[in-house]
């Protein structure tokens, strides 16, 4: 999905109409800034607003989830395509939370011998701290790998206002979490919850 794409023909669509991104938002009752953050290419309406901005814009969801107006010849063939890359999106979301996990896990398992290493074997306290600290940085390391293809795969859910948004890299590691959800800021309506972690930005 081109979300930059997408953007484009928001705001092209919503200019023919003669709206401001003021009296749009007014009418879908969001904010303006969020209308703006969609026609950058920043954001996505959220499932809940998709009819409504495509009524108020005269375009169907279809056109909309393509970026451009579609004639009737070509219209089942780019909804077609659109719910492929729905469904392609999401697969590799879930391939990345799953290789997320496997990094975390290899590399807690390459760093436990140099722990077990610099316990049970006779050596220099100076080699011992060396083989600690090679462990340490193998966990920080894998670790980090796993948070950005985590955090990557898809988006996180505002259970307020179902907002879907990718945090910021520290406030993702330092936000407390389940395993399917992380306390987060919502950008949209700055409720501060557990979002949900979805496969589809």
């Amino acid at each position: 999905m081109d979300q930059i794409k997408i953007g484009r023909f928001i705001a092209e669509e919503r200019k023919n109409k003669g709206y401001t991104q003021r009296q749009l938002a007014d009418i879908l009752g969001i904010s303006d800034k969020t209308i703006s953050k969609w026609e950058r290419g920043n954001g996505f309406p959220e499932i809940s607003l998709l009819l409504p901005l495509c009524k108020e814009l005269e375009i169907s969801v279809n056109e909309l989830l393509t970026g451009k107006r579609v004639s009737e010849d070509d219209y089942q063939k780019k909804a077609e395509e659109n719910m492929m890359n729905l469904v392609r999106e999401a697969q590799e979301s879930k391939k990345k939370i799953i290789l997320s996990a496997m990094v975390a896990g290899l590399m807690i398992i390459a760093a436990t011998p140099m722990f077990i290493i610099s316990g049970a074997l006779v050596m220099e306290t100076w080699m011992r701290f060396i083989l600690i600290g090679i462990g340490i940085f193998i966990i920080i390391f894998g670790i980090a790998i796993a948070c950005i293809l985590d955090r990557d795969a898809g988006a996180f859910e505002c259970p307020e206002c179902h907002e879907r948004f990718v945090p910021e890299m520290r406030t993702y590691i330092m936000a407390p979490h389940t395993l399917t959800k992380r306390k987060l800021h919502c950008p949209k309506c700055g409720s501060n919850q557990y979002c949900r972690h979805v496969l589809t930005k």
